[in-house]
């Protein structure tokens, strides 16, 4: 069974976030009405797309993310994924082209860590450019791709475009070192 525009763009919101979602955050995002929304999501639940850990608020499943074209990560992609960079293909900000920063990011937790100190312009020169989808291509991690190319969808920029960045790739490392990590 397809998805409507709609569900997809649920889906999407859910998987950007990557919390427990209420309807009324879901309402704002998709500007829905919330009958309209909890229609949906009774339709993506029954397909196991969508699950609700607590009453009232909402998960991406992993069959979810499978439908956005998400795949499961082994533990080497994801120590792969963490790993340090050499400088050659470390992350190098730019405020605009031909104007480097003199700041670059060997690593993804690294990156995290930057985004905070980063002059905003550089974030707006690079998501624009697709340069952050880019350079999480070539860590191997399709789902950052992905939400960094949602993220430029919806045009943020500023403040909010840094706290979004950040969060994102904190709680991407976060999930990263769990798989990772050794067995006990």
């Amino acid at each position: 069974m397809s998805l409507s525009p709609v569900e997809f763009k649920i889906l999407e919101t859910m998987f950007l976030h990557n919390a427990p979602m209420a309807v009324s955050q879901i309402v704002i995002a998709d500007r829905e009405g919330s009958s309209t929304a909890i229609e949906y999501l009774a339709g993506l639940t029954s397909r196991g797309y969508v699950f609700s850990p607590q009453k009232e608020l909402y998960l991406l499943t992993d069959v979810g993310k499978n439908v956005l074209g998400i795949q499961p990560i082994t533990k080497d992609e994801a120590k792969s994924i963490m790993a340090y960079t050499p400088h050659d293909k470390a992350f190098n900000f730019y405020i605009a082209p031909d104007t480097p920063l003199h700041m670059h990011a060997h690593s993804l937790q690294d990156f995290a860590n930057k985004l905070l100190r980063v002059d905003l312009k550089s974030l707006e020169f690079h998501i624009c450019n697709d340069e952050f989808e880019a350079w999480f291509r070539c860590l191997g991690d399709q789902e950052l791709t992905k939400k960094t190319a949602l993220i430029k969808e919806r045009k943020i920029v500023g403040e909010p475009l840094r706290l979004l960045l950040h969060t994102v790739v904190e709680q991407r490392c976060q999930e990263l070192l769990k798989i990772a990590a050794p067995v006990t």
